[in-house]
């Protein structure tokens, strides 16, 4: 069966409330006063430069109709994600609930966010990042008890290859298989496991101010090789989190997970 074309009020309620309100004041603006203005001083079109004035107020509350509607679903993704306890809870979402929690946590890391609301349970690119004139793809699996293979790995990264994208990553509420850690490896794959999303969820909402982000220890260069904590990534860019040892500040001596491609990536969260 083929896709029903999306319309310019299912487009808006997607977008941020105030993109609606704008489409209304410039439809508005436009056929009161612009549009009669421009058209031609000639019989065939005095009806028009009419009936424009008029139809002006009824298009304009068209338009308008999805901004509260936009401003509700903005406000329950917020919610969504603050409301997340841990790995139990985001478990227990559904796999739409699953892909909103994502978008919103990569939301408020300051990426431009473009869900795919065409997608299905288990369809291909769910989410599209943009951040620093480069686009990311993310494709969500809330597969609670079953691994995510190599042959969903490899699918994903030919897929970021054709898109030309910067990178691909496949978030999980589960977990990946080995072969398909090992196929990541070296390549801009991102694998966020179950534990990484909720490490993420968990880092988003103490930047906000639970607990406050000056009690992370800061990252310093530890001595030796560090210790990969190989059940972790980082939630951030994917990469292995190593256990380090702050050398300066109150958390003198205490160790601490952070991401081994520092400095290009800073998280780091307390073991």
């Amino acid at each position: 069966m083929a896709r029903r074309k999306e319309s310019i009020i299912d487009l808006l309620m997607i977008l941020p409330w105030w993109c609606s309100v704008i489409a209304s004041l410039l439809a508005y603006i436009s056929l009161y006063w612009i549009l009669p203005a421009l058209l031609p001083d000639n019989p065939f079109f005095i009806a028009w430069t009419k009936a424009l004035p008029r139809l002006a107020p009824f298009v304009a509350i068209i338009l308008l109709i999805p901004a509260p509607f936009s401003a509700f679903n903005s406000y329950r993704k917020r919610k969504l994600l603050d409301t997340q306890s841990g790995l139990d809870s985001i478990r227990s979402l559904s796999w739409k609930q699953f892909e909103e929690l994502v978008a919103e946590a990569y939301r408020r890391k300051g990426y431009r966010v473009r869900e795919n609301h065409r997608g299905g349970a288990d369809g291909g690119i769910d989410i599209t990042l943009e951040k620093d004139g480069q686009v990311h793809l993310v494709q969500c699996k809330q597969w609670k008890s079953q691994k995510i293979g190599v042959s969903v790995i490899r699918e994903m990264f030919g897929v970021m290859v054709s898109e030309g994208a910067a990178s691909v990553s496949v978030i999980t509420s589960g977990s990946f298989t080995r072969e398909a850690e090992n196929f990541a490896m070296g390549k801009p794959v991102n694998l966020i496991d179950g534990k990484g999303l909720a490490a993420l969820i968990r880092d988003i909402r103490s930047i906000l101010g639970k607990p406050s982000a000056h009690d992370v220890p800061p990252l310093a260069p530890s001595s030796g090789q560090p210790v990969i904590s190989k059940s972790e990534t980082c939630p951030s860019c994917g990469g292995e989190l190593v256990t380090r040892t702050a050398k300066r500040g109150k958390f003198a001596g205490s160790q601490f997970l952070g991401c081994s491609s520092f400095p290009k990536c800073r998280f780091t969260r307390s073991v």
